[in-house]
Formats: structure tokens, sequence, C-alpha cells
């Protein structure tokens, strides 16, 4: 009777442990965005080397490292995504440069009773794109820094500053895909292939 009791008391906490890990809430997973429906760019060039000089620093202000999709990283997808060396025989190099990955976060006071602090995020990506030679003499160059900047709630739980993260690096990303598009064939116009780029300008 004594061993059944026993078995009984490990299956309920079995079931017990099993329902908690039921109602847990399911983190949201997220994906960095990708680019390869926007077409990829055909560099004369006979590689495309992408660089991060890019050094995190762990501490606050900066958070880039809490970010549920690394900047950083969707910055090298980029560059896999929209640029490619198609020209083996050429003695240029394209590098594709991450000078900066950052997020820092500020802290608002209120200052009124009553009010809630607010969070601010702002998040930066600069990257250089230069096509050089074999010995790292500079023929052309362009240089993105874009950014994007978020306030919330000091008390937005964890959950929902990843729904914002997200967002806020999604929309850094479209903005920089754009420019650095725009940008290559305002100034590498020269290195790509099959240009059919039509550059439009503001009246």
């Amino acid at each position: 009777m004594m061993k059944l009791k026993k078995i009984l008391s490990v299956l309920a906490v079995a079931a017990f442990i099993t329902s908690c890990a039921n109602n847990t809430p399911e983190v949201e997973r997220y994906n960095a965005p990708r680019y390869v429906d926007s077409g990829v760019i055909e560099l004369k060039v006979n590689k495309v080397d992408v660089i991060s000089e890019f050094l995190p620093k762990f501490e606050r202000p900066h958070v880039e490292q809490l970010f549920p999709i690394s900047i950083e990283k969707t910055a090298r997808l980029w560059a896999k995504d929209r640029l490619d060396a198609v020209d083996y025989s050429s003695n240029k190099i394209a590098s594709f440069i991450i000078k900066d990955a950052s997020v820092t976060e500020e802290v608002v006071e209120s200052g009124q009773l009553f009010y809630k602090d607010n969070l601010v995020y702002k998040a930066n990506l600069n990257v250089v794109l230069k096509i050089s030679d074999e010995l790292g003499t500079n023929s052309a160059q362009t240089e993105i820094v874009a950014w994007r900047e978020l306030e919330i709630p000091a008390d937005t739980d964890i959950i929902e500053k990843e729904k914002y993260w997200n967002n806020m690096v999604q929309k850094l990303f479209d903005e920089f895909n754009v420019k650095m598009e725009e940008n290559i064939h305002k100034y590498l116009n020269m290195y790509v292939a099959n240009n059919t780029y039509i550059h439009t300008y503001d009246n």
C-alpha cells in the first residue's frame, strides 16, 4: 500500500510539473530580417569580404547583447543576401565593413508624481562599403550611418520589449537596405555589373 502511495505521489508531482510547463508563456522567437527578395547587386570584383570592427561593450548604457536579433549579425546577412562578386579576373576586392552596431539605453525620469519613467533606446548602424585593389589602395567607397530611436515605459515586460526591439531592428534595416543600394549605384556605379538601375533625383 505504501509503495502504491509513493507511485501515486510521484505521478502527481510529474503531472504538476507538466501543468506548470504548459502554463508557462511561450517566448516568441525572432528571425533576422532578410533581403533576398530585393535582388542581388553584382559587383565587378573577385570577392566580397565582410569585416566587423564593432566590439560590443557588454555594460550599460550599451544593451545590444539583450536584443533577440543582433544588428551586427543582420548586417552580415544583408551583405550575404545582396552583394555578389562576379568578376574573378579582377584585382578588385569589395570590403563590407561594419563599424558600429550598437544599442544604448537611457532612463528618462518623469519627474512627476503618478507618471512612469521611460526607457529610450537608440540603435546605431554604421557600414562602409569600399572597393580596393589587392594592395589595399582605395578606388571608391560609400558609407551609411543609420539609427532608430524608441521610447517605451520603464516597466514594460521583457516579452513586450523584445517585440518593440524586433520592430526597431526591422525598420532600421529596411531604411539601410534602400539607402545602401542607392549609394552603391551612385558612388560605386562603375563597379556594378549589368547595371540597369535608374537613379531618381529629388526636385
